[in-house]
């Protein structure tokens, strides 16, 4: 069988399969091959908190093309699986240079099942997208095609226990396995202060309890099998052996009253009301616990919140953990980008994730006292935080940058020569390190990318509309003239200004006899319009057809 997951959960749902009994797991992208018999299926999909569906392949094959697989599925003995009261879906994964399109092969898969039952029967089984009585899977990766029944029918991330959900949820798949990877185990309190509708806590509850997430399904689609053992299956839903006690806490608050509201349902539906405490309040008005407390939160990133709220998001959060959880742990799952960066501590741990389509890393951070290399240095030790009082670690201050470069970690005080970035290096591996590096100068060459764009355009357009159809400087006034104050300039008066102010036209002359004044062709006067009756003289053939549109004027001989 194969145990599908989300990137980066691969080795942690190898390790909840080989816990449950699996046989022979081998790791696989985004996935898990194992073996086993009908009841380890059952309980892969009962029991797994970090598998999205179980899937049992019935055919393996190659194929080049499309019309291919076509003709192999349907040569298939489909009588074992379906008949034509049932109704069937297909879905398709493709990772291949010859099959670009998976719904394209979904849509040949599906005709090639309907033909089969057509030519041997006459008649066709049905399509049903929602809950179907036959679920298939067919996975192409180059030319291998593995053809699967689908024994989840629904995702396995849809736990049942979810009345409402806000904007952007954790899936719960995703919550659980941060919650795997960061070890939680129950034995401490916990803490989600942005809790959004409540994923993290609720998983975190059903972990801490040891309570299975099939609980709440309604059912998969391996109950509509013919070989479905009812039986089995009920055992699994009534064996509660392997539940334990919580004796601790989980505190989960929101600043969004309406989130807070759609938590409080959820964790109801979920029966964790005794062991949840939810609370309406800002992270920034989070107390300190008062007991050991694994904190972890999912904070809005992405679209959810403009640059500027993000970067004051991320240096509060900095600031409330480094001040308020000294001597804690703090996970958070955050993209790798410099906006996230603005936290201001350096992660010890990190995982890369994939939350939906968004890449992001799931980070560890430690808060401590004093200075990072001395925290170092004691952890390496096996000195860890908190100290008996009076077992202080002993620090080495010199002011000679030579005596710098030896670290104090014998017990007799004497010091060893170490390199100067000893404490400097990261705990992570050279591997991860270089992943991240890669992806922030990614992120970093996009944002470059859009300023130099973006002031291409600016230029561009400043270019344009500095394009005038006139010269400013054949004005009297500058352009400044005109906003008063101070430096604002008289307007010339009409009698001081040169014919060349009217651009060739002869300025005014106020002198001149008021019967020429505006006379707009032959006009007397605005007030007494009156064209005068003009007689047609020779001198009127020499205008040509100017006056006439370029038509010659009609003459008295015609």
């Amino acid at each position: 069988m194969i145990a599908k997951t989300f990137q980066g959960l691969e080795e942690v749902l190898a390790n909840e399969l080989t816990e449950i009994g699996a046989e022979q797991v081998e790791i696989i992208t985004r996935g898990v091959r194992f073996y086993g018999d009908k009841e380890m299926m059952y309980k892969a999909n009962f029991r797994c908190r970090t598998a999205l569906r179980i899937l049992k392949p019935i055919h393996q094959f190659t194929a080049s093309d499309a019309d291919e697989v076509y003709q192999i599925i349907k040569a298939m003995d489909w009588s074992q699986y379906l008949d034509t009261k049932k109704t069937f879906a297909i879905d398709a994964v493709v990772h291949s240079e010859n099959f670009r399109h998976s719904k394209f092969l979904a849509y040949k898969a599906k005709d090639a099942i309907a033909d089969h039952f057509m030519e041997k029967y006459n008649e066709r089984p049905s399509v049903r997208i929602k809950n179907p009585d036959v679920q298939l899977n067919i996975h192409v990766n180059q030319d291998v095609c593995t053809l699967s029944l689908d024994s989840s029918g629904e995702p396995l991330f849809m736990r049942g226990y979810k009345v409402e959900q806000t904007e952007a949820p954790i899936n719960e798949v995703l919550a659980a396995g941060m919650l795997k990877l960061a070890g939680w185990d129950g034995q401490t309190d916990f803490m989600d202060p942005m809790c959004g509708s409540g994923t993290i806590a609720i998983e975190a509850a059903l972990m801490a309890l040891n309570i299975a997430p099939g609980i709440y399904r309604k059912g998969y689609a391996f109950e509509k099998w013919p070989d479905f053992d009812k039986e089995m299956l009920e055992n699994l839903y009534d064996d509660e052996s392997q539940e334990r006690e919580f004796t601790h806490k989980i505190y989960a608050s929101d600043i969004s009253s309406a989130a807070l509201r759609i938590a409080t349902e959820n964790v109801k539906s979920a029966g964790m009301t005794k062991y949840i405490e939810l609370k309406h309040q800002p992270f920034q008005g989070c107390e300190r616990p008062q007991n050991e407390t694994m904190v972890m939160f999912n904070p809005p990133y992405g679209e959810r919140l403009k640059p500027f709220e993000m970067d004051k998001l991320y240096e509060e959060i900095g600031s409330k953990l480094k001040n308020d959880f000294t001597d804690m742990s703090a996970w958070i799952i955050t993209v790798p980008c410099e906006t996230t960066d603005h936290i201001g501590l350096r992660p010890s741990v990190k995982y890369h994730l994939l939350n939906g389509s968004i890449e992001c890393e799931f980070r560890k951070y430690e808060m401590f006292k004093g200075r990072r290399n001395d925290y170092l240095r004691d952890r390496n030790e096996g000195r860890a935080f908190p100290q008996e009082e009076g077992d202080r670690p002993r620090r080495f201050s010199s002011p000679n940058p030579e005596e710098r470069k030896f670290s104090p970690v014998r017990e007799d005080g004497s010091f060893v020569r170490v390199e100067e970035d000893t404490w400097n290096r990261s705990s992570n591996n050279e591997n991860e390190q270089s992943e991240y590096q890669r992806r922030r100068h990614e992120a970093f060459e996009k944002e470059r990318e859009y300023q130099e764009r973006k002031s291409q355009r600016e230029a561009e357009w400043n270019e344009r509309r500095s394009e005038r159809p006139f010269d400013r400087n054949q004005y009297d006034r500058d352009r400044g003239d005109f906003r008063g104050g101070e430096g604002r300039k008289e307007f010339r008066k009409r009698e001081d200004r040169d014919d060349d102010d009217f651009r060739g036209r002869p300025r005014y002359d106020r002198n001149r006899d008021d019967n020429r004044r505006r006379d707009f062709g032959g006009r007397d006067n605005r007030d007494n319009f009156k064209r005068p009756f003009r007689r047609r003289d020779d001198d009127d053939d020499n205008r040509g057809g100017r006056n006439f549109g370029g038509r010659r004027r009609r003459d008295d001989e015609e």
